[in-house]
């Protein structure tokens, strides 16, 4: 009778999450839809979409609008892009991701006692990426000028009225926004009150970054003037950031303030159109970004998950997401040493990584009774012909596993709104945010964006009012830790930023992505299987209970290697997950804690083929914000 009632109680659970009322209204349209971090840079979308723009423009125009806002990102940050041509019928990436910069070695870094590369300031910033990824995407797939997708965030940085997060955040980050000059001057325009930052509501001026703006404008306006292509323009344009009067302040500037960016360093830098990876669950085509990215980890999670029924488990059963952690564990544990730059050597593992039957041997070692607090990386090479040269570093590197969660051990549960400050530091590094951009309009241009970097509080370099990126700390000092990611000047980190695209039966199915560090392929996998197993809408999928794993390496956040490394068994769980369901999953090894929002800031396009429209998918976690017409 008892094991009745929880199945009913997780049957319930299920139906009320899969079924109930949305706290946002789904979104739709015919023509274009506009979906990012913040409403005044969908807006933004809106004012491109209704002047003749196509998708790539009002992205574009979206993805200048965040960074100007400062939604956790900046100019001086990097983008990644995935983009459906419907001329082609190819998904395309755009790797705007900066790289490691002169002298940012093994050995400076460890001379300086680092056990991962620094989290802030000057010597935490790649090349910065953005720039470079927007001119290319905008001059090779847009149809408007760079003027005209800048014109929103050229007149919110002339003055816009700030949000109450945006200003509250360069309140809390005043004591380190005063170790840099160029930052105190932005970010604090009350220096010496009591509040130094800016009130929510004021206006937020940014002459500096107008004016960084303004100068690529006029490069493209000259080249224009001159009868040169729209993507020549553009391209002088960006030139004149990585080349010219720009580049030369935001060196001097860097320099200055410690950092080891040169005018070389700028130059040389390209982003770089790419072919990207993908699966097929089920009929329907995965694309993600490439290895440098933790997008794989979402592709290498379906390929196992097609080994099992989940839908005859149900919707958050204790068995399915038992199924999810074990599985995400085994996929986290690849991207943790398998993944990085694939521009440089050694050559990742991907084919073999990628394939069904690595992944079926992967799932056929699932423990399905208890929690495996020791899972490390797979051997993928046997499926690609190869014989694994790193086999000692894997077994060197299990000193560092976290095995003091005994498998079986029952553990008090506890609320992450309400924990120590180790761990709530922790999850911040975890769920470390940046924003996104999705838009799709009616002749089948779709983009999804994850960018980031320069995020608060940032180090501006110099004068240009740009905010230098922070990722070079997701990079290893150690090839025991990850041989693929080791630091080295030119290369580029493994990052977690992740967009995601999918086809069914050749034509677009959904373009989505998240927000939140290390959980987002983890909310990605979830939000994908919500529509595609549990028949949910696009809304109810962005909103709908998930869990999140601490059982991974963080890549951001922490100095030291007890900080980054895995928390076996800690298991995020919804507020609403049935008492049977804590109760199993507890015996089974698994540390529980609750909040009442755990799917991240999602957002989404569903493409309806049926009735020719769009559904849009936004977020009920913070400010993200979509409008469709």
């Amino acid at each position: 009778m008892k094991k009745i009632a929880s199945l009913l109680l997780v049957t319930l659970f299920a139906i009320f999450c899969n079924a109930q009322q949305t706290q946002k209204p789904p979104l739709h349209g015919k023509n274009w839809m506009a979906i990012t971090g913040k409403p005044l840079a969908a807006t933004a979308g809106s004012m491109i979409f209704q002047q003749g723009g196509n998708a790539v423009d009002a992205a574009c125009a979206m993805l200048a609008a965040t960074c100007t806002m400062w939604d956790v990102l900046s100019w001086g940050g990097e983008t990644q892009a995935l983009i459906y041509n419907p001329k082609t019928k190819k998904v395309i990436a755009i790797n705007a991701l900066g790289v490691a910069p002169t002298g940012a070695t093994v050995e400076f870094f460890k001379g300086k006692g680092y056990s991962f590369p620094p989290e802030y300031g000057p010597l935490a910033a790649t090349t910065p990426g953005t720039v470079g990824g927007l001119c290319l995407m905008l001059a090779e797939y847009g149809t408007m000028s760079l003027e005209q997708v800048l014109k929103p965030a050229m007149e919110l940085a002339a003055g816009y009225a700030i949000d109450a997060q945006t200003a509250n955040a360069m309140e809390r980050g005043k004591a380190r926004i005063k170790e840099w000059p160029y930052s105190t001057k932005v970010f604090l325009p009350h220096s010496g009150e009591k509040r130094e930052a800016p009130v929510a509501g004021e206006i937020f001026v940014q002459k500096e970054l107008l004016a960084t703006l303004t100068k690529m404008i006029e490069s493209e306006r000259e080249m224009l003037k001159k009868k040169k292509s729209r993507k020549e323009a553009i391209m002088a344009a960006n030139d004149r950031f990585y080349k010219g009067d720009i580049a030369k302040e935001f060196v001097r500037g860097s320099n200055e303030q410690g950092g080891l960016i040169t005018m070389e360093d700028l130059a040389k830098w390209k982003p770089i159109i790419e072919v990207p990876l993908s699966v097929n669950y089920k009929g329907i085509d995965v694309y993600k970004m490439q290895q440098w990215t933790q997008g794989p980890v979402l592709l290498q999670s379906l390929n196992m998950l097609e080994n099992f029924d989940l839908k005859k488990m149900g919707y958050n059963s204790t068995k399915y997401i038992h199924t999810l952690y074990q599985t995400m564990n085994m996929t986290f544990a690849d991207r943790d040493f398998y993944y990085g730059d694939p521009y440089f050597s050694p050559e990742e593992p991907m084919k073999g990584l990628l394939s069904k039957e690595y992944a079926k041997q992967r799932a056929g070692m699932i423990n399905l009774d208890m929690n495996d607090a020791n899972v490390g990386p797979g051997d993928p090479y046997p499926f690609e012909g190869k014989t694994n040269p790193y086999l000692n570093l894997i077994n060197e590197r299990k000193k560092y596993t976290d095995t003091s969660l005994k498998q079986g051990s029952a553990t008090p549960d506890h609320d992450v709104r309400n924990v120590a400050m180790s761990d709530e530091e922790y999850m911040q590094n975890l769920w470390m945010g940046t924003t996104t951009v999705e838009a799709a309009d009616k002749d089948g241009w779709i983009v999804s964006i994850t960018p980031s970097g320069g995020w608060l509080p940032a180090c501006i370099a110099g004068n240009t009012g740009v905010g230098m990126s922070q990722r070079i700390q997701s990079f290893v000092l150690d090839a025991e830790l990850d041989p693929f990611n080791v630091i080295e000047p030119g290369k580029r980190p493994r990052v977690t930023l992740t967009p995601s695209l999918a086809l069914k039966d050749g034509k677009p199915f959904l373009s989505f992505a998240v927000q939140g560090g290390d959980t987002q392929d983890q909310n990605l996998l979830q939000f994908f299987l919500n529509m595609v197993e549990f028949g949910m809408t696009v809304q109810q999928a962005c909103e709908a209970a998930n869990i999140n794993s601490n059982q991974l390496w963080l890549s951001l956040g922490g100095t030291k290697i007890s900080d980054r490394k895995p928390r076996a068994g800690n298991l995020l769980l919804h507020d609403k997950t049935p008492q049977a369901v804590r109760d199993e999953l507890k015996k089974m090894g698994y540390k529980l804690s609750f909040d009442d929002r755990t799917s991240g800031p999602i957002n989404a396009i569903y493409f309806d083929w049926k009735n020719g429209s769009f559904w849009g998918g936004s977020s009920n976690h913070g400010e993200d914000y979509g409008i469709g017409w």
